[in-house]
C-alpha cells in the first residue's frame, strides 16, 4: 500500500529536501505539498491523506492550529516537523507519531518513517484526542512561555535523538556551524551555533566568556590571571577554558565574579 503522503512547510528548500528524500520510498506517494495552513486546511478537508509530515511555524496558521481547525478524529496520521528544539522535544513529550528536526537527515527521516509504517501496520496510527489536545493547548504555551529559557535540548544521535538536560550541561564549544556540549565524559554534537544558544539559555547560569565558548556558572570554580592579558576560567573538574576580557565583563554582569 502507497501512503498518499502532504508535506506542509512553508519554505520551498525544506519542501524539496523532503520530497527528494522520500521519493526513494517505493511505500511513499507525494500527493499534495501546501506552503501555508490555509492551504493545508483547505486540503485535509477536500483529499484523503494517510499521511502528513506538518510543519509548527507556518505563516497563515501554525501546524497546532491546523490541527484545532480540522480536529483531532479528522487529522490524519502527522510527522511534525520544526526547526526548534523547544516544540520537538514538546511533541515528543505529548508522544506525537513522530517529529523531525530541520534541517532533516536521511537516517533520521527512514527511521519516521519505520515508526509510521509500525503503527499503521498495528492499526494505531492515529495519535489519541488527549494527545492531540494536549499538543494543540502547548501552542498557547510556545506563543507565551512561561518559562523563556530552555530547559532540555534535543540532540541527533545516529537514528535516534537524545534529551539533554541543560543543567547538565559542563560547558559548550563552537564548532563551525556545530556547537559541542559537554556533560561530565560526555560529548554531544548540536547542530545550533553558540551565538544562537547563549540567546536561548538563562543568562543567570550560562554565561558566554569567550566568543567560541559557554560555561554554566555552576560548574565555574575559579579565574585565573595569567600576565595582564590572559584569563581563564577554571571548572569543578580541573578544565582550563580561555576567557576574553568581553567574558569576564559577562561574568561581572550575574555577579559570579564576586561570590567566587
Amino acid at each position: 500500500m502507497r501512503l498518499r503522503t502532504v508535506i506542509a512547510d512553508d519554505e520551498p528548500l525544506a519542501r524539496d529536501r523532503l520530497k527528494a528524500m522520500l521519493a526513494g520510498e517505493t511505500s511513499i506517494e507525494v500527493a499534495g505539498e501546501c506552503r501555508n495552513g490555509r492551504e493545508l486546511v483547505s486540503l485535509l478537508k477536500s483529499e484523503p491523506v494517510d499521511l502528513l509530515f506538518l510543519d509548527i511555524q507556518m505563516p497563515g496558521n501554525t501546524g497546532f492550529e491546523v490541527v484545532e481547525q480540522i480536529g483531532v478524529a479528522r487529522m490524519p496520521p502527522t510527522v511534525f516537523v520544526t526547526a526548534h528544539n523547544e516544540y520537538a522535544v514538546r511533541a515528543f513529550e505529548v508522544h506525537a507519531l513522530d517529529y523531525l528536526t530541520k534541517p532533516v537527515e536521511l537516517q533520521r527521516l527512514q527511521s519516521a518513517l519505520e515508526h509510521v509504517r509500525e503503527r499503521i501496520a498495528s492499526k494505531a496510527a492515529l495519535i489519541t484526542q488527549e494527545q492531540m489536545q494536549a499538543i494543540a493547548s502547548s501552542l498557547q504555551r510556545g506563543e507565551a512561555p512561561a518559562e523563556p529559557y530552555v530547559k532540555r535540548l534535543l540532540v541527533p544521535n545516529g537514528a535516534r535523538e537524545t534529551i539533554v538536560q541543560v543543567a547538565d550541561i559542563d560547558w559548550i564549544e563552537a564548532a563551525d556551524y556545530y556547537s559541542r556540549l559537554h556533560l561530565g565524559t560526555k560529548t554531544y554534537m548540536l547542530r545550533q551555533t553558540v551565538k544562537q544558544l547563549v540567546d536561548s539559555l538563562d543568562p543567570a547560569r550560562f554565561v558566554r566568556v569567550h566568543r567560541s565558548t559557554i560555561v554554566n556558572i555552576d560548574r565555574v570554580k575559579e579565574i585565573l590571571r595569567e600576565g595582564r592579558a590572559d584569563l581563564w576560567v577554571v571548572l569543578t573538574d580541573g578544565q582550563r577554558l580561555k576567557m576574553s576580557k568581553a567574558g569576564w565583563e559577562n561574568l561581572l554582569t550575574t555577579g559570579t565574579a564576586r561570590s567566587l
